[in-house]
Formats: C-alpha cells, sequence, structure tokens
C-alpha cells in the first residue's frame, strides 16, 4: 500500500509564509535584540541596580534563549528548502 501524498494550497502558503516571516527580517531583529542586550550589559554605558540585575540575571537568560531561537531558525530554513521541494512536487506546484 503506498503512503498517502497530499498538498494542498493551504501548506504550500503556509511554507511560503514560514519563509517570508524569517527571510523578511526575523533574523536581523534577533540580532538587534543582541547588539542592544549587549550595550545594556555594559556597566560604562547603563549602571546601577537595576543595571546589575539585567546583567547578572535577566540578559543572560533572554542571550541564551535568542541564541537557541537563531540555531532553530537556522535549521528551519536549512529544512525549508527541502520541505517546500517535497511539498510543491508531490502537489505539482511551483
Amino acid at each position: 500500500m503506498a503512503d498517502r501524498v497530499l498538498s494542498t494550497e493551504e501548506a504550500k502558503g503556509a511554507i511560503r509564509d514560514i519563509q517570508r516571516i524569517i527571510n523578511g527580517g526575523l533574523t536581523e531583529q534577533l540580532q538587534a535584540l543582541d547588539v542592544n542586550g549587549k550595550t545594556l550589559s555594559d556597566p560604562n554605558k547603563w549602571d546601577g541596580p537595576l543595571a546589575h540585575q539585567f546583567r547578572s540575571d535577566t540578559w543572560p537568560q533572554t542571550k541564551a534563549a535568542l541564541e537557541k531561537a537563531k540555531t532553530e531558525l537556522e535549521e528551519l530554513q536549512q529544512q525549508l528548502t527541502k520541505i517546500a521541494t517535497n511539498i510543491f512536487t508531490a502537489g505539482g506546484g511551483s
């Protein structure tokens, strides 16, 4: 028995939307967050009790989450070409 192959217009649109979101600046926005977080982590640019809390607690956790998101987006980006090829071939689309 053959496996079912289905590729709806909705699925094709979802692939295009994901590609557009990633290519449309999401990665650059994550990079901008990192740059600004580094600025706020510099005691020569911002200091005081809240700045210390940001440097020691908030930013390290946030930076780790941003790095994880960036890595996962890069992996998704690599898979999108394969996914798009498979889904468009299955559905006969372009």
